[in-house]
């Protein structure tokens, strides 16, 4: 319920024609329903999902769009475009995504198409969006979605919360420890 609250909050950040808080209600979904790092949601691409009408769908991930800055890439563009995080650079991850997400990413298709490139989320000029941008989006709905109690405190603090909550409900609803690694992407180590 706080997740779904969160992703409401979203929606009314910014004004509704610039719908900057709207552009990423899908990006956060998917980093709680799908368990997916930010940097992997902001590389998604439609032709790297399967959306069926109904049921869960795939995400196909193969490309992480980090925030390193102009002077670290070698392109010399804000955002590096890498293969997957502790993945040789062509390694792909099959993650199921579930039905709930499945509706977010379609609803978020017909509304706001896809950048050039085919990624799902982008700004208003078409635009790799920077983490600085979702991160000022997140603390704005923190403040519509949580009472002011709890604004101060640590719950929800930055958007990779989402991801942390994501897996930790995973295993606390049973969830095999090695599904739930092997979908989020993290390398189980023998101790």
């Amino acid at each position: 319920m706080q997740v779904r609250s969160f992703l409401v909050a979203v929606s009314y950040v910014g004004g509704y024609k610039r719908a900057r808080g709207r552009r990423l209600v899908g990006l956060f979904a998917a980093m709680y329903f799908g368990g997916f790092r930010p940097a992997e949601a902001v590389g998604l691409a439609e032709p790297d999902l399967v959306l069926p009408a109904t049921g869960w769908g795939s995400a196909l991930l193969h490309r992480t769009r980090p925030t390193a800055g102009k002077l670290w890439t070698d392109s010399g563009e804000t955002h590096d475009d890498r293969g997957l995080k502790n993945r040789p650079a062509e390694d792909v991850r099959r993650v199921p995504i579930p039905p709930q997400l499945v509706v977010v990413v379609r609803e978020h298709l017909d509304i706001f198409g896809t950048a050039h490139d085919g990624r799902l989320f982008f700004s208003e000029k078409g635009a790799v969006v920077s983490s600085s941008t979702y991160f000022r989006v997140w603390q704005e709905a923190r403040f519509l979605a949580l009472p002011p109690t709890l604004v101060a405190s640590p719950l929800a603090a930055r958007p990779y919360d989402l991801r942390h909550s994501a897996l930790s409900t995973w295993l606390n609803a049973g969830v095999d420890p090695t599904a739930v690694a092997e979908r989020a992407g993290t390398p189980l180590r023998s101790c």
